[in-house]
């Protein structure tokens, strides 16, 4: 029996009430203090999965900040308390340690943790990737979109998993335009990136001006609050929100009928696996990140896999392959808890304004 561990944490106050309701009568301030002083802990155990070549079980283990406090807390107290994290996979027999959402970027990515572990650790960037972009082309595609015309942005494209999308889809678009607060990265981006395929590139840091002209967008940046919102969209576009928290506010699916919005990496699980926790997802199904973290114990590579802020496209085609070997498939396209059927996109494409 292979086994693995999940670091999950609240993204934000809100998160809590679904824990507990009663949260919802404690102040901001004092829930923030308490998540503070709070130490690690097990959330849950994870059973059932199984895959035609091996069997694994796991854990979720909880770091007890939200995304923000990760953001304002000082980088050395965040690293400590997510190292703490692990520690605890470590004592239930974990082998390889998943980091999820913002535990993934605190400090160096990933980097000092697996030297103060024990036991291997992946951020799963590799298998969100190859899942966002699988993902997108499908959309594309259903959408009656051709990407070698399209014109493409990526939103936090500075990023680890901005750039390596980058770095892919410039083989398969026309146009990249490479969004982030900061143009100087991107302008380093663009230049290793030209004339090694067939898209040209532009670098912005202003999402609103850019996203009017893009067909297809994929938001992965590590903003703490929405920073897409109905009116930033052409009509027509195809949106892959692959950041968690989420880039896209709730209101472009509400307000806007003419665009499809889908969720990066959500995956089907080999097995009768039963996480006994809710996060939002229907059964046997979870984040890209975490399918990474079981795919590498079923085929026993207790290895730090994806760490840092340099993704590499090998890499991604090497977890891409573990996957199909252990039966990890997209689980369909999700929006805001919801599944999206082929009618709905049907739907979508009849309300494009040509």
């Amino acid at each position: 029996m292979e086994r693995f561990a999940f670091v999950l944490h609240p993204l934000s106050l809100e998160d809590m009430q679904m824990v507990s309701p009663m949260v919802r009568y404690v102040p901001g301030f004092l829930l923030e203090y308490i998540l503070k002083q709070k130490k690690p802990f097990t959330v849950s155990h994870i059973t059932g999965v199984k895959s035609p070549h091996a069997e694994a079980e796991g854990w979720f283990v909880g770091c007890p900040l939200t995304a923000k406090q990760m953001v304002e807390l000082p980088e050395e107290f965040v690293i400590d308390r997510i190292v703490e994290t692990g520690k605890i996979a470590e004592e239930l027999g974990a082998k390889i340690l998943g980091l999820g959402a913002f535990t993934s970027i605190v400090g160096d990515a990933g980097v000092t943790i697996a030297e103060r572990l024990n036991i291997a650790v992946t951020s799963g960037n590799s298998y969100t990737v190859a899942t966002a972009l699988e993902g997108t082309r499908e959309a594309a595609r259903l959408m009656g979109k051709d990407l070698r015309d399209a014109e493409v942005a990526i939103v936090g494209a500075s990023g680890s998993i901005g750039s390596a999308c980058a770095r892919i889809l410039s083989r398969e678009v026309r146009h990249i335009n490479l969004i982030a607060r900061r143009i100087a990265p991107l302008e380093e981006l663009a230049q290793e990136l030209n004339g090694h395929g067939a898209a040209t590139f532009s670098v912005s840091s202003d999402v609103k001006s850019c996203l009017h002209k893009a067909d297809v967008v994929i938001a992965v940046t590590s903003a703490v609050d929405f920073i897409i919102d109905p009116a930033d969209l052409k009509s027509g576009a195809v949106v892959c929100d692959v950041a968690r928290p989420r880039n896209v506010s709730r209101n472009v699916s509400a307000q806007r009928n003419d665009v499809l919005v889908i969720e990066g990496g959500v995956i089907h699980v080999p097995g009768n696996v039963d996480f006994h926790f809710n996060f939002g997802f229907p059964p046997q199904t979870c984040f890209a990140c975490m399918a990474e973290t079981m795919i590498l114990a079923l085929e026993g590579r207790y290895e730090n896999f994806t760490l840092g802020r340099n993704l590499v496209p090998s890499q991604i085609d090497t977890i891409s392959g573990l996957a199909k070997k252990h039966g990890f498939t997209l689980a369909g396209f999700r929006n805001f808890e919801h599944a999206v059927t082929k009618e709905m996109i049907e739907s979508i494409r009849e309300n494009v304004k040509l």
